[in-house]
């Protein structure tokens, strides 16, 4: 023997070692001594024959997958013991390489793991058996598979199990797939006393009762010994069915065809079987208690007036009482089916506490949700739903009650409140030009009057003027009177946002609506119901969205994107824009009906220069709320800087003012306030050279100027450096004119 076997036959376990190609050149004493194979009948590939047939394939096969990647690995595989009994063990094998990194060898080793498997396959089987009952399986079928499981761990026996007699003098073969025919009369019905089998004496007993030879043990009557014997059943172990109080439910027993005593693992099977059937036969008492009670326990819900549902441990719906059905138009039958709360509650709502309601059902203590319950008119509403576990008399949950409550009003409140603050939070982060209308010239007087006449009313109001009046500030004034004034006022603007987003941002959507809608969300018009929604610059609206808006206009309903169920809102709608419209209806970019409803009550906000008397009244607002920002105290303005600030025409009108000044405060290092008359010496706008010029119509000019515009972009419309940039004009504007004039921007991306 050369030095390695030496120290292979020295390890303390079953080893071996092994050619390159898998061959086996030496198993160690323990290996030997424990299968009984020689030294030259477990060389090569003899081994095989000590492996249980029914796991040798599979041992085999993972043996050759690791000798071909050349990898250690494990499995898991039978055994025979010198005396013909299998046992489980856990085989891990390693190569052994030279400096070039070939496998020169493979060194294995093999370790008893019966025991963790025999408490892995009873864990296996109070599992299964736990599912079985769970999923409604009859006590029958459910002590069968106990049976089979135990079969599996001692193949060389039979198992019965016996349930008592309601009278407690008898027991009766419950369960038991193997058990011989011919020994179902001595079993069905079995008396319980000192010589009446290993069953009948394990339950008169309470205790364990081990028959080692049927043929001369005194358990057994004369009949029953002969019938045993005929069946080929000449052992039996028995073992009482007890609860925690000592009450006898049943027995189970194993067979064995030769006389022996059990083993240690047998004993250890037979008691493991006698608590998972000890499970299975309780749920079972339990189960059935609970069918006889609930008849009149169902009584109690449907007299009370508040929707209530039973649901099982795991919150399966069982049953509705009369409230509830007649609240969701449902039958007893639909209640208990899988899709119940699918077809009952509201899609997000499951969504949105699914993992919440399973994590607080497996806590098992008193909890509630807030969900939306569809009625049988189809409307959803709103209901704060309770849960109470009931339990046995073991204290296990057995059953829950969950109680629904209307709290529909105080959610549409919630709602409504949350939309307000919404509203007033953007309001607060968004600073205005000025808190109030400044000015007395007779054009500003004139808005005025029209703000106090349309105010109380619900027409809708379209404010026109340029850039920089306060259309937004008319708006807001014109909410301030309205019947609204306590509700949210949201402005959309349009300009600022994308085409393929304005329809979602005003009418919301629906979650999954579009690539990047992760959720549902609700839109400006829906925020606003109750209150006023503020359209600035309504012209930049595309076309289909004017289709949209109308819709609302007409209808006062409108769908969310991806939706088909019809929204109504109370919406105060006021428009603004510092675009013709007039000449964009008739250019057909703006949709003449939707212009017309829009009109109903037009208000003109005049420009700077046509209120120039107000200027004086502007600037000393402007400075003094300027100043108070910058931390300034300025007393006093130089004439001349009024008489500049009057002369200047504004074409940025009241927001260009309100610049002018806040420069000019920043500026102050006194408390005189005066301005750089250089300010308002702009360049005048850049004429077409003579080169640009061109003798054709005014299309032709401006396709012109596109495609230069276009051409220097590279095809680029938005963006700083894009042709709407360097010609100064919203984006929205410049897509209209290139699809008007049927310019192909493509020609221009090189």
């Amino acid at each position: 023997m050369d030095f390695d076997h030496k120290i292979i036959d020295a390890i303390p376990t079953l080893a071996w070692c092994a050619q390159p190609g898998g061959a086996k050149e030496f198993l160690n004493r323990q290996w030997r001594g424990y299968t009984g194979l020689s030294v030259e009948e477990g060389l090569g590939w003899g081994w095989k024959t000590a492996i249980h047939a029914d796991d040798l394939g599979r041992l085999t096969g993972n043996w050759e997958t690791l000798l071909a990647k050349g990898e250690p690995g494990e499995a898991e595989a039978r055994l025979r013991r010198s005396d013909g009994v299998y046992r489980w063990f856990l085989f891990r094998v390693e190569p052994l390489r030279d400096e070039t990194g070939r496998v020169v060898k493979w060194y294995g080793t093999a370790t008893d793991i019966e025991d963790r498997k025999r408490a892995e396959s009873l864990c296996a089987a109070e599992k299964r058996t736990l599912e079985m009952i769970a999923d409604g399986a009859g006590l029958k079928d459910t002590l069968d598979e106990v049976c089979r499981s135990i079969e599996v761990q001692a193949p060389t026996t039979i198992t019965t199990i016996l349930l008592m007699d309601p009278n407690g003098k008898q027991l009766w073969h419950a369960a038991g797939p193997r058990v011989p025919r011919g020994w179902l009369p001595a079993i069905s019905p079995r008396p319980i006393g000192p010589r009446d089998g290993c069953c009948g004496a394990a339950a008169f007993f309470r205790r364990r009762v081990i028959v080692a030879n049927v043929a001369t043990d005194p358990v057994w009557s004369d009949a029953n010994r002969e019938l045993a014997l005929e069946n080929g059943i000449l052992a039996a172990w028995s073992q009482p069915i007890l609860t925690k109080d000592g009450e006898v439910l049943g027995t189970f027993a194993l067979y064995a065809s030769e006389p022996r005593t059990p083993t240690d693992a047998e004993l250890e099977l037979i008691e493991g079987a006698g608590q998972i059937a000890l499970i299975a036969i309780e749920r079972q008492r339990s189960q059935e208690a609970l069918r006889r009670s609930e008849a009149e326990l169902r009584r109690i819900p449907d007299v009370i007036p508040q929707a209530i549902n039973v649901l099982t441990a795991d919150g399966r719906t069982l049953y509705a009482n009369r409230v509830a059905l007649e609240y969701t138009g449902l039958g007893l039958e639909d209640v208990a089916s899988a899709d119940f709360r699918q077809r009952v509650f509201h899609p997000d709502d499951l969504e949105r506490v699914g993992a919440e309601r399973q994590l607080a059902l497996s806590r098992e203590v008193p909890f509630e949700l807030e969900m939306r319950a569809r009625r049988r008119d189809g409307n959803y509403r709103w209901f704060l739903i309770r849960y109470n576990p009931f339990r046995d008399d073991q204290g296990r949950v057995i059953r829950w009650y969950a109680t629904g409550t209307d709290i529909h009003e105080r959610k549409q409140a919630e709602e409504r409140i949350q939309k307000e603050n919404l509203a007033l939070r953007e309001e607060i982060d968004r600073s205005s030009m000025f808190e109030e209308i400044v000015g007395s010239s007779d054009a500003l007087r004139k808005v005025l009057s029209q703000i106090a006449k349309v105010a109380p009313t619900d027409s809708t109001v379209l404010i026109s003027g340029e850039t920089g009046t306060g259309k937004e500030l008319v708006a807001r004034a014109i909410h301030a009177k309205s019947k609204q004034a306590g509700r949210a006022f949201i402005r959309v603007h349009c300009a600022a946002i994308p085409q393929a987003l304005i329809a979602s941002e005003l009418f919301g959507h629906e979650k999954g609506a579009f690539t990047g809608a992760l959720q549902k969300r609700i839109g400006r018009f829906e925020a606003a119901d109750g209150g006023t929604l503020f359209l600035d610059e309504v012209g930049e609206l595309p076309p289909e969205t004017q289709i949209a808006l109308l819709r609302v206009l007409q209808e006062r309903e409108f769908e969310r994107v991806g939706s088909s169920q019809p929204i109504r809102v109370d919406v105060r709608l006021l428009a603004a824009t510092n675009r013709d419209l007039k000449a964009a209806v008739a250019s057909g970019r703006f949709r003449e009906d939707l212009f017309y409803r829009l009109n109903v009550f037009p208000i003109a906000v005049p420009s700077l220069r046509e209120r120039a008397d107000d200027i004086p009244l502007l600037v000393e607002y402007l400075v003094e709320r300027s100043a108070k920002s910058a931390g300034k105290k300025i007393k006093r303005i130089e004439q001349t800087t009024l008489d500049l600030f009057k002369a200047y025409s504004w074409p940025g009108n009241i927001r260009e003012l309100q610049n002018v000044v806040e420069r000019a405060v920043i500026l102050c290092d006194g408390d005189t306030l005066s301005i750089d008359e250089t300010w308002f010496k702009h360049d005048p706008p850049r004429l077409p050279s003579a080169a640009e010029s061109l003798n054709g119509s005014l299309a032709d000019r401006e396709r012109e100027m596109i495609e230069v515009a276009l051409r220097e972009s590279k095809g680029r419309i938005a963006g700083p450096f894009g042709a709407a940039a360097k010609l100064g004009i919203p984006r929205q504007t410049l897509d209209s004119k290139i699809a008007a004039l049927g310019i192909d921007k493509s020609q221009f991306k090189t």
